[in-house]
């Protein structure tokens, strides 16, 4: 039907049956007072209503499932629209193309990073151990992120508390006492993880702890290559290099992938990457490196960067893409929420774990530790 009342009470004397009488009865749509009926004045009531344009009327299929129209059975098909509910705009033409967006908000997201900006800037350059404290409190808030995002989508119980303990103990224990540091804290935290789980009823333990030693893996003990980098008498340096490095590898990827992608990277796994994405990556992020350790690394050379650049924009896209594989077999898109515009920490990390041991093994590489 194509009236604009269809889905309302029906009124005394127009179109709706006031005597109890079904559709197809000889009075549907009659007044109950009404005295005989002529089948003249029948055939004028019930003719077919003209359809006009723009109104709720039948639609071919193609064009609802072009134009994202709702179907039979939604609150928005055109006929069945809510009452109180504003009447469907018509759809843009189909030739129009829809503008590129970047799908967040991109305000909060710049904030939110100048801010992040700022304080670990603070931290780095004024006093090393303050910074430690930045990592430890980002790996304990990571841990956190990751453990109830598999608590509430999997159903696996990783324990956090030894996991927590353990990953700001292997932090610390990588800057004071170097690699072997790090190693002795992830074996104990393993040890914590397995015993601490066999306080609960041994189903999906087996589960529970492989999850729990992923993430002791994932989050503290990748980035205590950070700690590693930041112990070193140019600490500060190499880990704003670091940085530098990530952030430009992810910002060459975005721009030039938004303003040149065609070819998807890895569809399956991150449909907005593309191959100029990496492209753009790579190119970025060698430039900067050539510069960064020109400048800021004592006894660097230009060409190590333009190597370090390149090896970064791998491990972040590397990176990124195995955190995108996480969240779509966890079925979310974001780990978390604590950042205005990029989501949670872990949505930050992402790049940054998998790239700390590769520029701390390649700074050492060229300039010693």
């Amino acid at each position: 039907m194509n009236d604009a009342s269809w889905g309302a009470p029906p009124r005394a004397g127009h179109w709706g049956a006031t005597d109890g009488s079904a559709p197809g009865h000889p009075r549907y749509g009659v007044p109950s007072s009404a005295g005989p009926v002529h089948e003249e004045a029948l055939a004028a009531q019930t003719r077919p209503m003209p359809i006009v344009p723009g109104a709720g009327g039948y639609q071919d299929d193609s064009d609802d499932r072009d134009q994202g129209a709702a179907h039979l059975g939604g609150p928005l098909f055109r006929d069945e629209q809510e009452p109180g509910m504003r009447p469907q705009e018509p759809a843009a033409p189909r030739a129009a193309k829809a503008k590129k967006s970047a799908g967040r908000d991109l305000r909060a997201a710049i904030g939110v990073g100048v801010g992040l900006g700022a304080v670990i800037l603070a931290s780095l350059f004024v006093y090393k151990p303050v910074f430690l404290g930045v990592i430890v409190l980002a790996v304990v808030v990571g841990l956190w992120e990751l453990t109830s995002r598999l608590a509430e989508r999997k159903g696996i119980k990783a324990p956090l508390v030894p996991l927590a303990i353990g990953g700001a103990a292997m932090t610390v224990a990588g800057y004071v006492d170097g690699a072997e540091g790090a190693w002795v804290a992830m074996a104990f935290t393993a040890l914590a993880v397995l015993v601490w789980r066999m306080t609960e009823p041994p189903d999906d333990y087996l589960k529970d702890v492989t999850a729990g030693l992923f993430a002791a893996f994932y989050v503290p003990f990748l980035a205590t290559f950070v700690a590693l980098m930041l112990a070193a008498d140019d600490g500060a340096w190499r880990v704003l290099t670091f940085l530098i490095l990530t952030v430009v590898s992810d910002t060459g990827a975005y721009a030039v992938g938004w303003r040149f992608g065609k070819h998807k990277l890895a569809p399956r796994i991150s449909p907005g990457k593309t191959r100029e994405g990496l492209a753009g990556a790579v190119l970025f992020a060698m430039v900067a490196g050539a510069l960064c350790t020109q400048f800021l690394i004592d006894d660097g050379v230009w060409w190590q960067g333009v190597l370090l650049g390149l090896a970064v924009a791998v491990s972040a896209t590397l990176g990124d893409l195995g955190e995108s594989m996480i969240k779509r077999d966890l079925g979310i898109k974001d780990m978390g929420s604590l950042l205005p515009g990029h989501g949670g920490i872990m949505d930050r990390l992402d790049s940054l774990l998998p790239t700390a041991p590769v520029v701390w093994l390649l700074l050492v590489a060229f300039v010693g530790s």
